[in-house]
């Protein structure tokens, strides 16, 4: 019997606040454990909670950028449970009346429509740290500082069929979290987590079959693996005449398989109710018009504009808009100050990227601090116009970000325009020529590879300054004969 899995996932976001969502400590993150703490955080008896406007903002804008219904009234309540790593005995969540309702998400490059069930705030727990594998030396110590940080919780419609297509929801909420400046994006940090909901059911039936869910899955590859183990584990049980039961699992990354943890709660276990310290939360929609003003274009339409617009490729558009959040701004403004695109996007994705990397920043601000797109498109148009090679623009691209001097002064005061004098160029020609005979031979028994060793060592012997073209024709014209 042939069997369709049918997927469904609950992301766990953190909101980008400097204060946790109930009270004023400190959301940052590698403080030293039980640090940012607080009455309220750690549920201490009359600690009031009072709700954070910054992390319903945030939540906001990532219900509206995913077409989402904004409640107009939504309810906070306490979801009960036990477990060392939280203090209070229940957490603060929402649960009958959420944020936002509805919305969808594309999956990029297909007509996959995955529905959003639902977006609702509520507060992270503590970190548990386990020490230790046999039970005699096994030790957990808690870690409160994550405590009462704020998050929203996104969970889908189970529309997804596979794991490539649960892995492709994933990367692309993350896009946009990211791109909204709602969460950090770094799954390292356990700043963006997510569990998954998985079942199968035989081709044809309608009717779902019985899930489980992965917790805690930090990468989009575990994301894929776990699913992908779970899907052959529900297959097999079923195909052997066995029962799949409701349960959670967890991934273990080492053996390359999930593992049962507990049986599967549902909302009666948990006694939800009303949160009696925090009233309802009011949404109006001027407010929510407020919201939908600021928040940008999202990356996938960003992507259609710049390949439509400026005729870069696929994967260009890709790169620009997914390596750092400001390379797509800086390229569009070096086109607006009169640098072809198609030589804009090949310095944005180049030495732009490379210096990045070498100050090992994401800040594209840090190279429009010393280089501003006007003054990168005039380094720009004067390779476009031969007044120097694209070798010595990138040493003049060095200058420019170390000195802070313009591209046309330090060409003018180092005296590297490029040298297009045919005259000037045909003695250095003769005498590379003299020097490497053997590569004039392997040109001549047809090695045509010879002939660029020949340019290169022509441009080496004057610096890069040599217009190629004008060396490629002297270097053909003398063997030729």
């Amino acid at each position: 019997m042939e069997f369709e899995p049918v997927i469904g996932l609950e992301i766990h976001a953190q909101l980008l606040t400097q204060t946790k969502i109930f009270c004023g400590c400190s959301t940052s993150f590698g403080a030293p454990a039980n640090t940012q703490g607080c009455p309220v955080c750690l549920g201490l008896p009359g600690a009031l909670p009072v709700l954070n406007r910054a992390a319903v903002e945030l939540g906001l804008r990532a219900a509206v950028a995913l077409g989402c219904r904004v409640e107009s009234t939504s309810i906070f309540a306490r979801k009960n449970y036990f477990y060392p790593d939280l203090p209070k005995g229940y957490q603060i969540s929402q649960y009958e009346l959420p944020l936002a309702t509805g919305g969808h998400l594309t999956l990029p490059d297909s007509d996959i429509d995955i529905g959003i069930t639902r977006i609702h705030l509520e507060e992270d727990a503590g970190k548990s740290v386990h020490e230790g594998y046999l039970d005699s030396d096994r030790k957990t110590y808690l870690d409160f500082n994550r405590s009462g940080v704020p998050l929203i919780e996104i969970v889908t419609e189970p529309d997804m069929r596979s794991s490539a297509d649960a892995k492709a929801f994933f990367v692309a909420l993350r896009e946009i979290l990211v791109a909204l400046a709602v969460n950090d994006g770094n799954m390292e940090e356990g700043s963006l987590r997510c569990d998954a909901n998985v079942s199968i059911r035989p081709d044809g039936q309608s009717a779902l079959g019985v899930k489980a869910e992965v917790k805690n899955l930090n990468s989009f590859r575990f994301l894929e693996r776990a699913l992908d183990h779970e899907i052959a584990r529900q297959h097999e049980v079923l195909s052997s005449g066995g029962r799949v039961i409701q349960e959670t699992r967890l991934w273990d990354a080492g053996a390359d398989r999930t593992a049962a943890m507990r049986s599967k709660e549902e909302a009666p276990d948990y006694r939800y109710f009303p949160e009696p310290d925090l009233p309802p939360l009011r949404i109006t929609e001027a407010w929510v018009d407020e919201v939908r003003r600021s928040v940008p274009e999202l990356p996938a339409a960003t992507r259609d504009r710049l390949r439509a617009k400026y005729g870069l490729t696929r994967d260009q558009a890709e790169q620009v808009t997914q390596i750092r959040p400001g390379l797509a701004p800086y390229f569009e403004e070096l086109v607006e100050a009169s640098a072809p695109a198609r030589a804009a996007i090949n310095w944005t994705l180049g030495e732009l990227t490379r210096k990045l990397n070498d100050e090992q920043t994401d800040e594209v601000g840090v190279i429009r601090e010393r280089i501003s797109p006007e003054s990168l498109s005039r380094l720009i148009v004067l390779v476009e116009r031969g007044t120097i090679s694209g070798t010595v623009a990138k040493d003049v691209f060095e200058k420019m970000y170390v000195e802070g001097e313009s591209a046309e002064a330090i060409v003018e005061r180092d005296g590297l325009a490029q040298i297009d004098d045919a005259n000037a160029l045909s003695g250095t020609v003769r005498e590379v020529l003299s020097q490497h005979a053997d590569a004039v031979e392997q040109y001549r028994s047809g090695k045509r590879g010879a002939l660029g060793f020949l340019v290169g060592q022509v441009m080496k012997a004057t610096q890069g300054k040599a217009n190629p073209k004008v060396v490629d024709k002297l270097l053909r014209e003398a063997i030729d004969g």
